[in-house]
């Protein structure tokens, strides 16, 4: 699975939203961007396209931002792929194309359909509140004794 620097970018910025969800503040592009290397005119776009999809909200002025739309637990990487990299673009390969003209293609595409499958299904499975907490877990100390 290939992705884009659109969508890593993406979801740096919804997993740095879920882990400030409880503050209830907006947080500001510029401190995702400071925070995280991410550059400032490609998560303003990014953030736009997540917004028009209902996954971000913001709130303009002085102390605007932007803050997930509903709680991290209910927003998947699914949600957060499907939007910057659109429909399944494994299932509209060429392959898709010749399907029905021999058994050897129709195994091959049957063999593609499983493999995204697959993929959704594992994208579908990891919550942002899941990310916020395997990100705590490596950012605590540990302490023997």
């Amino acid at each position: 699975m290939r992705l884009s620097a659109k969508t890593e970018y993406a979801a740096i910025a919804v997993l740095e939203l879920a882990r400030q969800w409880t503050s209830g503040e907006p947080v500001r592009i510029r401190s995702i961007c400071e925070a995280h290397g991410v550059p400032a005119r490609f998560l303003v776009q990014i953030l736009l396209q997540l917004k028009g999809a209902g996954v971000v909200v913001s709130t303009r002025g002085a102390s605007g931002g932007y803050q997930l739309a509903r709680p991290p637990a209910e927003i998947t990487l699914e949600d957060v792929f499907r939007v910057i990299e659109g429909p399944d673009e494994l299932l509209t390969a060429v392959t898709a194309d010749l399907a029905g003209r021999s058994r050897t293609v129709n195994v091959l595409l049957d063999a593609w359909r499983q493999v995204a499958r697959a993929e959704t299904d594992t994208l579908r499975g990891v919550t942002f509140a899941d990310l916020v907490e395997r990100s705590r877990a490596v950012n605590e100390p540990m302490y023997y004794i």
